[in-house]
């Protein structure tokens, strides 16, 4: 049975989109050499890629006998779319809870702060 595919992008992904999105296009050559340590393998970083493409998330275009991709989703999207899984699996679907439990365990700085206070003066007039 063929392994369910993640709503999020899994570590491995991630760490090639982040080259990907950095460069904007690269081959799969440029991308395996890009990555920090520990190294990994160029059919590793090939089958990552085929994947991220069948998920929508990169594209490619043909070079000569290469490849070069490029990324389909913006970093942002990719961030929005892991918190949104957290706060559905983790947190009954409230981004209050998450919000709650990160304050929680570590103490905002004195600009964190400020950017709460803000934002809760601003729900409390709505």
């Amino acid at each position: 049975m063929p392994r369910r595919k993640s709503p999020t992008l899994t570590e491995a992904e991630l760490r090639i989109m982040e080259v990907l999105w950095q460069r904007e296009r690269a081959s799969v050559a440029e991308v395996t050499e890009a990555l920090p340590p520990p190294p990994v393998a160029y059919n590793s970083v090939l089958t990552t890629l085929r994947i991220l493409e069948q998920k929508g998330h990169v594209a490619h275009e043909e070079a000569g006998r290469a490849f070069i991709y490029r990324p389909l989703i913006a970093r942002e999207t990719a961030a929005q779319s892991a918190v949104k899984n957290v706060v559905e699996k983790f947190f009954g679907n409230s981004n209050g809870e998450l919000a709650l439990r990160l304050i929680e365990s570590q103490k905002p700085s004195d600009e964190e702060l400020a950017r709460l206070r803000s934002l809760i003066e601003r729900y409390e007039e709505r």
